[in-house]
């Protein structure tokens, strides 16, 4: 049966920050776009922003990608416009600051269910579509954070040793299908992240060098379309991941607890 559907690029968390960025990126490659995230408004304007200024189609809905009707609704606004998902971004995230003992258990919930399991059911979702055409791709948001514990940040830190552990794996697994995933690990970075994470007075923010969205989401998309499983965004940022392994473990952790108070 031949699939006369259209390609998308289907970005979460696209309202601002990396997930515009990397919408901006896939535009100008002339991608039509799928566009999600809460916010409705801020949806629209990055929409009408990119359609106009890139020549491409660019459709948005407004959704937590959580929900359980969120598959659903996905696949049901693809079908109404003829569609299918031929790269997914998943940059949808949330982080959060403080000991372990004292964090909200709701608010852990919500970041284990968007950073963890919405990204891992949206693969899963959407990639036996691209291995069946032969062609496609998964880049998935990680962070520096996933090369080491975070005290003072646990569960995010964790949740993203998870999006790199489980993109490299999937990469290694799809290796021949003409299916390409990729993890983009970026350190801290100029978003409306820190603010919701409630970092604005954490120590790394004063000593760590901040990259734009831009810079990142470039570097990003570029190693993705040349098949690199991970890809971490600046050089210091690569050097100090890269040193990660051979740092005690005393040491690095004593730091990041620092960093992150």
């Amino acid at each position: 049966m031949v699939d006369d559907t259209k390609p998308t690029v289907l970005v979460t968390g696209a309202s601002g920050g990396i997930g515009e960025e990397l919408a901006r990126q896939a535009a100008k490659d002339k991608c039509d776009l799928l566009l999600v995230a809460r916010n409705a408004d801020r949806l629209t304007s990055v929409a009408e922003m990119l359609s106009s200024k890139y020549k491409v189609s660019v459709d948005t809905l407004a959704l937590d990608v959580t929900a359980a009707d969120a598959l659903a609704r996905l696949d049901a606004m693809l079908e109404a416009q003829g569609r299918h998902v031929a790269v997914l971004i998943n940059n949808a995230g949330l982080g959060d600051i403080g000991p372990f003992a004292d964090a909200d258990a709701d608010r852990l919930n919500d970041m284990v269910g968007l950073n963890v399991a919405a990204l891992t059911v949206l693969s899963r979702h959407f990639l036996p579509g691209m291995l069946a055409r032969g062609t496609g791709g998964i880049l998935n948001v990680a962070s520096t954070a996933s090369f080491l514990p975070g005290p003072n940040m646990a569960v995010y830190y964790a949740t993203k040793a998870y999006v790199l552990s489980l993109s490299d794996a999937m990469a290694y697994e799809l290796k021949g299908t003409g299916v390409t995933v990729s993890a983009l690990c970026p350190g801290p970075t100029a978003t409306g992240f820190q603010a919701a994470a409630h970092m604005e007075g954490a120590r790394l923010l004063k000593f760590a060098a901040v990259m734009s969205p831009g810079r990142v989401a470039r570097i990003g998309w570029r190693a993705f379309k040349r098949g690199r499983p991970v890809k971490i965004a600046g050089l210091i940022n690569r050097v100090q991941s890269r040193l990660m392994p051979f740092t005690p473990r005393s040491l690095k952790l004593g730091l990041v607890s620092f960093l992150q108070s």
